[in-house]
């Protein structure tokens, strides 16, 4: 069976195309949660008009199907609360210049 560990490690793996870093450093997954077989994924964009994120969605997915024991995924895209710098991983927040 899947681990929420797992996940995150796969979705590293991920990029967001337009900031060049991982989609779990940026911070934008909120929320992972695993029952059994399915994955349920909350995730945000760094805006609204992300033109990026079809794909990112779509690479999350792809990602998340790696991990042995997957077999269902949701995928529940938020922007409550909106995404903020404030939410980037210390390593991410140095790479990108916010202090």
């Amino acid at each position: 069976m899947a681990t929420e560990t797992e996940v995150m490690e796969v979705l590293r793996q991920v990029e967001d195309p337009e900031l060049g870093m991982d989609v779990v450093d940026l911070g934008l997954v909120y929320e992972v949660a695993v029952d059994g077989p399915k994955v349920k994924v909350v995730y945000s964009l760094t805006s609204m008009g992300c033109p990026a994120g079809p794909l990112i969605a779509q690479d999350m997915d792809s990602a998340i199907r790696q991990v042995e024991g997957v077999e269902e995924i949701e995928m529940e895209l938020t922007f409550d609360p909106p995404w903020t710098p404030d939410k980037m991983s210390d390593d991410a927040k140095f790479i990108l210049g916010f202090g």
